[in-house]
């Protein structure tokens, strides 16, 4: 059973006991979290069904198991012969997510679900 995402701006392609790296979700650590923006889902049978845009029957629900910072990005600016230097350092804060199951339905009341932005 796999199911195509959408969070972050990003899509991911997600199955049951998968952990994945999404952008940073206000949630804590140890919380259940539910994407209700599924693309994409595929049941053990192989029946493919996809949205226009979004699945409404199918929600995706995970565990919030980390959140963290991604190693250090490097950036440096340099111009020739006008004594201009730059360099500056960035990292991405990232929270780690482990998808514990795939289902058709309505989300439940205790799992939070990713607000959508419009």
């Amino acid at each position: 059973m796999i199911a195509v995402i959408k969070t972050g701006g990003k899509q991911y392609v997600v199955s049951p006991g998968e952990k994945i790296k999404i952008e940073k979700l206000e949630i804590k650590e140890g919380e259940r979290v539910a994407f209700e923006k599924v693309l994409l889902f595929e049941d053990d049978k192989g029946e493919v069904v996809i949205g226009t845009p979004y699945l409404e029957e199918v929600n995706v629900l995970g565990e919030v198991l980390k959140q963290g910072m991604g190693d250090k990005k490097r950036v440096f600016k340099y111009k020739p012969k006008k004594r201009y230097k730059v360099k500056k350092g960035h990292r991405q804060p990232y929270t780690e997510v482990e998808i514990k199951e795939i289902k058709k339905g309505k989300v439940e009341n205790k799992a939070k679900t990713e607000k959508k932005k419009s």
